[in-house]
Order: C-alpha cells, then sequence, then structure tokens
C-alpha cells in the first residue's frame, strides 16, 4: 500500500497519523530518508534516517530522533553535543519514501562542526570545500 491512494483528497482533509506511518515506503530495514531543513532560512542542514518508533518519538517530544545506521541505535541529535534540533514541521512526500523536517538546528548540524552536511560543492570539474567548521567554543 502507499500514499498514492490518498493523492485526490482536498486541500484541508486529513488523514490519521497511523494512516500515514502505515503507508510509508520504508527499506527492507524499515527506514525512510529524512531531511532536515532549516525552518526560517531554507537551508538544507542534512539526510540521515527514521523509522516509525523515532518519527513518533520526534513528533511526541519536539526533539528530532534519528535511527543512526553506523551505530544501530537511536540518535536523538545534539543529545552528546548539545546542538540540538528542534521539530517545527514534518512533512511526506507523494511517495511516502521520504520526510521532510522543517527544525530549529542549535548549533553545527554535522558531526564535521560545520552548519549543514553538504560542504562539498561542485564547481566545473572539482569539489570544493566551501565552509570551515564552526568554532563554537568562543
Amino acid at each position: 500500500m502507499s500514499l498514492k491512494q490518498y493523492e485526490h483528497l482536498a486541500q484541508g482533509q486529513a488523514l490519521s497519523l497511523d494512516t500515514v506511518i502505515n503507508h510509508l515506503k520504508a527499506d527492507d530495514h524499515g527506514l525512510i530518508a529524512a531531511i532536515a531543513q532549516q525552518h526560517d532560512t531554507g537551508e538544507v542542514l542534512m539526510l540521515a534516517y527514521m523509522n516509525e518508533k523515532s518519527i513518533r518519538e520526534t513528533l511526541a517530544t519536539g526533539q528530532v530522533c534519528y535511527w543512526s545506521r553506523s551505530r544501530q541505535t537511536y540518535w536523538r541529535k545534539g543529545e552528546s553535543s548539545g546542538h540540538r534540533q528542534s521539530l517545527v514541521s514534518m512533512s511526506f512526500d507523494c511517495d511516502g519514501d521520504a520526510i521532510l523536517m522543517q527544525v530549529d538546528q542549535k548549533g553545527p548540524a554535522c558531526h564535521t562542526n560545520r552548519r549543514d552536511c553538504f560542504f562539498f560543492t561542485v564547481e566545473n570539474d572539482q569539489v570544493v570545500v566551501r565552509s570551515a567548521p564552526i568554532d563554537d567554543t568562543i
């Protein structure tokens, strides 16, 4: 099943959260790509993965929670660094295979201590590092 069957709904009509979650297209590990975007600037900060439990926790607490594929555990953004992501809004794409979260990011979003994870930029035939790590010791 997919969200396709609900494409005909008019603006303002609603579905239950359970209905939408039950129709999400997760990968074989139950994961869905989740994009974090700064709510007030539109800046794309990072891409990570969520599952049903992390989606529900994020919605319940307002603190963004991901599933860490490398550590195989839940990862509450900023739990150890203090660089928290507070949820402003969550949306699902039309195919139900991606999540877009508008967040309020405190401090760097990237584990490299950069504002965002997308700092490798293609310029002509090279890839250039476009940002330096943030010195947040000041």
